[in-house]
Order: structure tokens, then C-alpha cells, then sequence
């Protein structure tokens, strides 16, 4: 009997790899250089456990991101469906083209937009000057780690630009804060053990049960606040809500608009919960990655943040004062030192896309049912398009240089149809934290590039924290 169950055994884990191999779909694979193969079973152990296949693409990827036909997102997006559900990150097809046709007005050029923007910048400003009295806790430190700080920060914007609500550094808040690095390890476990990726198999583990009550603290956060909007907006017209905003006695925020929509039917109340999580999700984690890699390599640049400095001091003059958000525009030199750290750090690192049908690249054809990884961190490092890679250059995003490159070699908010939506929201924040910071601090390097070492995540991260040092800058 045992001897049956061997040669049974045997013949599955020859058949499978056979199966794959002589398939379409690893036909097509096979036509597509990758690593050594083992006799037999080929890659099954690291291809095939999942029963699904990843393709790293090494040629051009335009076709993908430019289209609506390969738009769609799967996996590791998918493991945070329980806490975002289909919001526009995780969303797909019609439910992410309605969503997306909703949001768009209230991020892009339009008076109310413009409107909504320009009072964000008060919140930025605002927030910031908290970051610098926090970091005026921590300055006579030998070295204070970055992440945390930026962490709180930028969720804190992010609550009051997308809530309406300035929230307060609570316990509360300090538990949802929790729950939402907690949520990112039970990702991680999810993306480092292939298993987990299964949905039954994970749904019986002990980190399901985990994530179920983490999300209950997340779900039960948010809707809180976003009750009590709405009911505060029931006990007024809607008329005078709007003038509210309009004359600022009430700060505008996406909130809003999402109740707005609601009213008029075109989005539910699960709807309005799922895009507020998304927001405050993507909104601060992101921006406290790009602001941590970003102080740390400004750190490590003196030439760089003294160019900074100087263009600080001819915008603001001989006298100080407020930072104004016509201030930003003239940052040119910070902005060009931002997108450079973007390039070198991008703060997503992989973009992932589900191809339902084959298509033809390069001379290649894509099976369908494949998932796709565009690696931004390795397109930024193209030495043919970015010569000496690793070097930090400001200099390449000039607008001279920027007009001879493919607009898809550089991609840190991704590009096509599925671009992220809220980057002129995330630049204006980016620019005031950063000019505020260099203004009254010159950043020392204690952590250096060379010692980053990345783990996997779906926001870049780094196995070990970031530090600096922060010397306070005489001012008149």
C-alpha cells in the first residue's frame, strides 16, 4: 500500500511540471529568459506552489500602464481587501472606473479643487510646525529615527485634509496608528510565506484572527469620525454646509465631497467608509517613506541642502516670516532635489498588474491570468537612462533633461489610467515639510545609503531604522 502511495506521489510531481511545461501558458513562459530550471520539477517549487505566475518584467511595460484593458490589480493588493474592501486601490473594472470618474475633480484643476488644495496648505503648515517642536524634543539626541516621526505626521495630515477634523495625538489615535502597522505585518507575513497567500489556507491561521480584530479597530476609527460628519451635516442645510466651506468656517475635505455624492446617490455610505480608509492609508504611509529616505540622503548631500538653503533664504528674504503657498512654486531646486529622492527611493516600489488576456511585448507573448510586477526601484536605475544610477543628481529633473525621456522612466506615482490620483496633493505636502525643516535645521548623516538594507513590503522599507542628526540653523 505505501509502495502505491509513492509511485502515485511519483507520477503527480512529474505530471504537474509536464502539464505546465506543454500548456500554452508555459509554452509561452518558457520563450521568456528567466533562471535555471532543476530537472523534472523546473521551478515548481518557486513558480508553481501558488499555482499562479508572476512574471518580472525586464522589457518595456508602457502597453501595460498606459492601457485600460490591463488596469486591473490582484495580488498582494488583494491583502488588504479586508481592511480597504473595493476601494480605489483595491477596486477593479466598473466599481474602479465609477470611483475614479468621482474622485478625479476633487485632485486636479478645477476651481474647487485648486480651492480645496490651497486650504490643505494651512493643515500642512500647521502639522508642520507640530513635526518641528517634536523634533525639537529629540534634536539633542546623538541620532533620532526618522520613520515614527513622519509616520504620526503625515497620518495626522492626512486625517484632518481627508476627515474634516483635527484629531488629536490620543491614545485613540495612537491605537489606530498601531493597528495600521499591525495591519502591515500580517501583509508581510502574507508576502514572505507563499502558503498564506492562499485565502483558505490563511483564513484558518492565527494571523487571520489577528488581522480580524485589527481591522475592527481600523473600521470602527474612521467610521466614528465619518458618523459624526454626517450627522452634523444633517442638522444643517446642505446649502449652508457649502457656504461653510466656501467662506472656510469649516475646513473643505474629502470627506465632504464624498457626502455630496452620497446625497445625490452616487456613492453609498460603505463606499464613503472604503474611500476614506484608502485615503488614509495610501495618503500617509507613502509620504512618511518619501520623507524618511528623502531627510536621510539630504543628510548625506551637504552640496545638495546647502543649495537648498540658499534658495530658502532668496525667497524668503532678509526678515522672517510665514511660509506662503505661493512660496512652493518657487522651490524649483527642492523640488528637483524631491523627485531625485523619488527616483532613488520610490516610495512604492513595484507596481502589480493581473493580465486577463495575452498580449505581445518586446516580441514576447504574456500569457493571460498572469500577474505582473513592474519594478520602479530597477526602471529608476536604468544606466542608460540615468547615467551613474545611485548617484544623487537634482540636476536630471530640470526641465532641459526631463524633455528627453520617455515619460515612463520615471514612474514613482505609477502612470496611466491607474496613476495615483492625489501626487499634487502628496508634492505640496512634501514641499512644505521639507523647506520648513531645512529652513531651521541642517540635517548631519548618521544612517548612510550604503547601509539601507530593503525588505520585502508593499511601501518601501528599510530591515533597520533610518537616523539623522538635527542641528539647529541660527536665524536672524
Amino acid at each position: 500500500m505505501v509502495l502505491y502511495l509513492l509511485w502515485a506521489i511519483g507520477l503527480v510531481l512529474v505530471a504537474i511540471p509536464l502539464y505546465f511545461r506543454w500548456c500554452r501558458a508555459g509554452r509561452l513562459m518558457a520563450k521568456i529568459p528567466g533562471p535555471p530550471e532543476l530537472p523534472v520539477i523546473g521551478n515548481l517549487v518557486t513558480i508553481y506552489r501558488s499555482k499562479a505566475w508572476f512574471l518580472l518584467i525586464f522589457i518595456p511595460f508602457q502597453m501595460i500602464l498606459s492601457s485600460t484593458t490591463y488596469n486591473e490589480k490582484n495580488l498582494p493588493y488583494t491583502f488588504l481587501y479586508t481592511w480597504l474592501r473595493e476601494g480605489l486601490l483595491v477596486s477593479k473594472g466598473e466599481k474602479w472606473h465609477q470611483r475614479r470618474k468621482l474622485l478625479t475633480p476633487a485632485f486636479h484643476s478645477c476651481a474647487r479643487a485648486l480651492g480645496i488644495l490651497n486650504e490643505h496648505f494651512h493643515c500642512f503648515r500647521e502639522r508642520t510646525q507640530d513635526l518641528l517642536r517634536a523634533i525639537e524634543n529629540e534634536h539633542n539626541k546623538a541620532q533620532v529615527d526618522l520613520n515614527p516621526l513622519f509616520t504620526k505626521a503625515t497620518l495626522l495630515v492626512m486625517c484632518e485634509t481627508s476627515l474634516g477634523t483635527k484629531v488629536e495625538d490620543t491614545p485613540v489615535f495612537d491605537n489606530y496608528l498601531k493597528s495600521i502597522h499591525d495591519m502591515g505585518e500580517c501583509v508581510f507575513q502574507r508576502l514572505t510565506q507563499p502558503l498564506l497567500a492562499i485565502n483558505f489556507i490563511y483564513s484558518m491561521s492565527s494571523n487571520a484572527r489577528r488581522e480580524k480584530s485589527i481591522v475592527k479597530v481600523l473600521h470602527d476609527y474612521t467610521k466614528q469620525i465619518v458618523e459624526k460628519r454626517r450627522d452634523n451635516r444633517m442638522l444643517n442645510s446642505k446649502s449652508v454646509v457649502k457656504e461653510n466651506v466656501y467662506e472656510k468656517k469649516i475646513k473643505p475635505a474629502l470627506l465632504d465631497l464624498l457626502l455630496d455624492e452620497e446625497e445625490q446617490g452616487n456613492i453609498d455610505i460603505e463606499g464613503v467608509l472604503e474611500e476614506v480608509d484608502t485615503f488614509l492609508f495610501e495618503g500617509h504611509d507613502t509620504t512618511a517613506s518619501v520623507l524618511t529616505f528623502m531627510v536621510m540622503r539630504i543628510a548625506n548631500e551637504s552640496v545638495a541642502q546647502n543649495h537648498i538653503y540658499e534658495e530658502l533664504k532668496d525667497i524668503y528674504g532678509d526678515s522672517p516670516r510665514q511660509l506662503t503657498v505661493e512660496d512652493l512654486s518657487k522651490m524649483r531646486y527642492l523640488e528637483c532635489c524631491i523627485k531625485e529622492s523619488l527616483r532613488l527611493y520610490p516610495s512604492v516600489p513595484f507596481l502589480s498588474r493581473y493580465i486577463k488576456h495575452e498580449v505581445d511585448i518586446a516580441g514576447y507573448t504574456i500569457p493571460k491570468k498572469t500577474f505582473c510586477n513592474i519594478h520602479v526601484f530597477d526602471v529608476h536605475r536604468d544606466p542608460e537612462v540615468y547615467p551613474d544610477p545611485e548617484r544623487f543628481i537634482p540636476e536630471r529633473f530640470l526641465p532641459k533633461n526631463v524633455a528627453t525621456r520617455s515619460p515612463y522612466s520615471y514612474i514613482p506615482f505609477s502612470a496611466g489610467p491607474r496613476n495615483c490620483i492625489g501626487q499634487k496633493f502628496a508634492m505640496m505636502e512634501l514641499k512644505t515639510v521639507m523647506s520648513e525643516l531645512l529652513w531651521k535645521y541642517q540635517l548631519e548623516p548618521i544612517t548612510k545609503p550604503e547601509d539601507l538594507v530593503f525588505t520585502t513590503d508593499l511601501v518601501l522599507r528599510t530591515n533597520h531604522p533610518i537616523y539623522v542628526r538635527f542641528r539647529p540653523r541660527v536665524q536672524f
